[in-house]
């Protein structure tokens, strides 16, 4: 369809015109442009000719647009080209020129270019500058005139500024310098008064910002400076001075070389700040500590401290010093002493004036240690201590005291009280009887606790005894009453020195009664009781008035001297009297508390009948064995003095064989070593004048006893023998209780028991081995034990075969073999997800069976997380630290080569 197509390329100056021509073969083919794919239509800007069989397209006016790809098509043929636009170059016509001017001026840097409205870039110092409206610089474009414009000039836009076009570039210098300052107003020196305002001012020539500064630093403004800048007049404002508003202040103009200066000088009276001392300006301090009393002081300038103490003063070395600060003045006490104590003055001064002031130091110290305390009472376990207050109570009250002890051999003290005593007495208790002890004090001030006291004179808790006990008549004649006690039950350390005895007479005007609390309190009830081997009498009611003098003074000491036994005879009474008797216990620390007979006793010898007390294991045989000790007491009463008679069998007793001793009381059987001629009846006999008491005690010794007389063999039949006997002639002075039986093989002859405790005197013996022959002996048996010997069979026993083989039964082996079998079951079991789980369950079988573990009929095999064990038929399984996943069922199963067993569970893991 095309005899001659387009060309590949066209290329066009922005504003020209392009022509676009293809030639047909066959003119009557209808003809489309395209551009970019969209079919031109003709136009003023597109324009179509045809010459013959030429077809031609004009593009008018040509922008950057119409730079794109443009195809032609006829019928089913197409031909393209690319049409390239390009802009013309844009010359700069009128370059830019160098300029000068001041700071704060305006400037206008202007060029010219070939056409309106180019695009052009500047240029500062090689730096592209934009158009931005918070930029300093502001390019104006005027048809093709272009201007940068710097509203106010500043030093540092001082530079080389440049314009760039498509064509061409230009550029100039501009210099900006400061105008000439000069100093309409300068600042003046000012003196202020401490809390005034210091204003500051000063006037340029120029309306430029500047920077204030204080001996070389930079102020800034802030709640107390204020910074003022009005035109060309600059301020410095401070509402109130203080002492460290002093000092050389300047002004700098900012870009100039120049300062503006003034001195500024505080001044303001000296004053001492006391507010932080105590009443009446006073410091109180410990002695022995160092004092560092820093007073703060004020004034400007900094005035002259001076201390003294009376007409001295106080330099700045030694003990007592004087330290002085800037802002503070400091006297110093390297080690506080009493003596330091008193006022000290301090005083300032400066060119503002003077101030001055008493301090009162007060040096205080613990207490000096009281003196030796005194002990003035002692008891059982506890004392009564005294003591004075100290002499000095070193510038503090004495808030209390502290009390120690300690042994007089040892050298530890021991505290006694951990709240301060208030008192100067103490009452020390829970100290061991019979032990020297010593105390001492501390008195304690606020300061603290002072040196111990000296140590006490020594001392000894020591405490009386309880009063004797069991207080009785033991006797009374028409002229004397005889008493006896027991010790007390309790002695204590201070030992038993002895007793006093006193009496004293009924009826001399004492008051006839006494309450029963005091009879309970001092009498030893219950009375009319069995004690040891006598009987204390007491035939009195306790409910009954009791008879007790309360006059003290009235009692008479019956044994001027301690008596060490307890039991006293009060002489050269009258006849027919009545006296009451009481009995002290003495020892170091004093005399107990009275024990009293609970009645009058009548001076009057009375007659008592006598009365054997036979004791109840004696009222029936009593038996001892060969070669034991004998020995009996047999209490007895009677008034006077009763005889006592013994008899065994009638006839009198030997006393080389057999011991008897008598008392008032009591008498007494003794045999060292018993025998049995010691057997038989033994007959007590006790008279009182014309009154007579008996009683008899039956006394068997008892030993051993002989073997039986005779053992014969009865009969032998089968594996049994018949033996007999006759019982032993002497039987130990016992009854026969039983014989023991023992065999014997005639080849080994070693004796075997066969039966014990038997009663009969036959017996039959059964059990014995067929062929052997054996020997019989019997012992006979008593309370006492077995016989010293046994009688033996003369002739032995054969136990005959009889023509009969023994034959030993057949046993056959018992067969323990078994099958698996579980005897505990698995357990449906809940786990819990990270804490191991057990399965367990139980099984027998013979042979052992192989134990394997199942999951879900899997069999569990070299799993880390599975343990398995089998102890004694106990099989567990243990999972570690389960998971959910790990849930399921699990199956125990056992196999030995009888048959297999199996048990399942279900295990939940949640």
């Amino acid at each position: 369809a095309f005899a001659k197509g387009l060309d590949p390329a066209y290329q066009v100056d922005k504003g020209g015109k392009v022509r676009f021509m293809v030639e047909l073969a066959d003119p009557t083919v209808e003809l489309k442009w395209y551009k970019n794919g969209q079919e031109i239509r003709p136009s003023a800007k597109y324009i179509f000719e045809h010459k013959g069989n030429q077809r031609i397209l004009f593009i008018n006016n040509c922008s950057m647009t119409d730079d794109a790809r443009y195809y032609v098509t006829a019928g089913d043929e197409k031909c393209s080209t690319e049409l390239f636009v390009r802009d013309p170059p844009i010359l700069v016509t009128k370059g830019l020129e160098d300029t000068s001017t001041y700071v704060g001026e305006r400037v206008e840097l202007s060029c010219e270019v070939s056409e309106d409205d180019a695009n052009v870039k500047w240029f500062r110092n090689g730096v592209e500058l934009t158009n931005d409206p918070k930029s300093r610089y502001r390019i104006k474009v005027e048809g093709k005139k272009h201007t940068l414009v710097i509203e106010e000039a500043a030093k540092n836009d001082t530079a080389t500024y440049s314009v760039m076009t498509t064509g061409g570039q230009s550029e100039a210098k501009l210099a900006v310098d400061l105008r000439p300052l000069k100093i309409s107003l300068a600042l003046e020196d000012q003196t202020v008064r401490l809390g005034q305002e210091i204003h500051l001012k000063c006037e340029i020539s120029e309306n430029v910002e500047g920077k204030w500064y204080k001996n070389g630093q930079l102020i800034e403004a802030s709640d107390r400076v204020k910074l003022y800048h009005k035109g060309r007049i600059h301020r410095f404002v401070i509402p109130a001075s203080a002492v460290d508003d002093e000092g050389e202040y300047m002004f700098v103009p900012d870009a100039y070389n120049i300062n503006i200066p003034c001195k500024v000088h505080i001044v303001d009276p000296p004053k001492l700040h006391l507010d932080g001392l105590g009443e009446n300006n006073t410091v109180t301090v410990v002695a022995g500590s160092k004092l560092r009393l820093e007073i703060p002081i004020t004034g400007e300038p900094t005035p002259k401290v001076v201390w003294s103490r009376g007409d001295k003063g106080i330099t700045d070395s030694g003990r007592i010093r004087a330290e002085t600060y800037p802002d503070s003045s400091c006297l110093v006490i390297d080690t506080a002493e009493r003596e330091d104590s008193g006022p000290f003055r301090i005083t300032l001064k400066n060119e503002a004036g003077e101030d001055t002031a008493l301090i009162n130091i007060k040096v205080v110290d613990v207490p000096d240690p009281p003196q030796a305390p005194n002990v003035t009472e002692v008891g059982e376990d506890w004392c009564i201590m005294t003591w004075e207050p100290p002499a000095n109570d070193g510038g503090s009250p004495i808030l209390g005291y502290f009390i120690e002890r300690k042994k007089k051999q040892s050298s530890r003290w021991m505290r006694l009280n951990f709240e301060l005593c208030k008192e100067t007495t103490f009452e020390p208790k829970k100290m061991i009887e019979g032990v020297a002890y010593e105390v001492r004090v501390f008195a304690v001030n606020a300061i603290g606790m002072s040196k111990p006291s000296m140590p006490s004179k020594s001392f000894v808790p020591l405490a009386v005894t309880s009063p004797p006990t069991l207080l009785a008549v033991d006797g009374v004649t028409d002229t004397s009453v005889t008493m006896k006690w027991r010790p007390p039950d309790q002695i204590g350390a201070a030992g038993l020195d002895g007793y006093v005895v006193e009496y004293c007479f009924e009826g001399n005007g004492f008051s006839q009664g006494i309450s029963t609390d005091l009879s309970e309190e001092l009498l030893e009830p219950p009375f009319n009781v069995e004690v040891g081997v006598f009987v204390i009498p007491c035939s009195f009611d306790l409910s009954s008035s009791l008879h007790f003098p309360k006059l003290a003074d009235e009692w008479i000491v019956a044994n001027p001297e301690l008596t060490d036994k307890t039991k006293f005879t009060i002489n050269g009474l009258p006849t027919g009297s009545k006296i009451l008797v009481r009995v002290k216990a003495v020892n170091a620390a004093g005399e107990s508390e009275p024990r009293y007979h609970p009645q009058p006793i009548l001076v009057k010898e009375v007659i008592e009948p006598p009365k054997i007390r036979l004791p109840r294991h004696l009222k029936q045989t009593y038996t001892r064995r060969v070669g034991e000790t004998v020995n009996l007491v047999i209490p007895f009463q009677g008034r006077p003095r009763a005889k006592v008679s013994w008899q065994k069998n009638g006839s009198p007793i030997d006393k080389n064989e057999i011991n008897i001793r008598n008392t008032e009381n009591d008498t007494i059987i003794f045999i060292r070593k018993a025998e049995r001629g010691h057997s038989g009846e033994y007959d007590m006999t006790v008279e009182v004048e014309n009154l007579v008491d008996k009683a008899t005690i039956d006394i068997q010794i008892v030993d051993r006893p002989g073997p039986p007389e005779i053992v014969t063999i009865e009969d032998v039949w089968g594996e049994n023998v018949n033996l007999s006997w006759k019982p032993p002639k002497d039987d130990g002075n016992a009854a026969i209780t039983g014989y023991t039986i023992q065999k014997a093989d005639k080849k080994s002859m070693e004796w075997f028991t066969v039966i014990e405790h038997y009663h009969r005197t036959s017996a039959t013996i059964n059990e014995l081995i067929i062929g052997n022959e054996y020997y019989f002996r019997v012992f006979a048996e008593n309370m006492c034990g077995l016989s010293e010997d046994a009688t033996m069979t003369k002739e032995s026993a054969l136990i005959a075969k009889d023509g009969k083989v023994y034959k030993y039964p057949v046993y056959d082996d018992f067969d323990f073999s078994e099958r698996p079998l579980f005897t505990q079951p698995l357990v449906n079991t809940f786990a819990i997800a990270g804490y191991n789980a057990t399965l367990n369950c139980s099984v027998r079988g013979n042979p052992k069976p192989k134990i394997t573990w199942l999951k879900n009929k899997v069999l569990i095999m070299n799993d880390p997380r599975y343990r398995m064990f089998s102890n004694q038929g106990v099989c567990t399984l243990e999972i570690r630290k389960p998971s959910p996943y790990d849930g399921g069922t699990y199956t125990c199963r056992a196999v030995n080569e009888l048959g297999e067993a199996e048990v399942d569970c279900k295990l939940e893991v949640k």
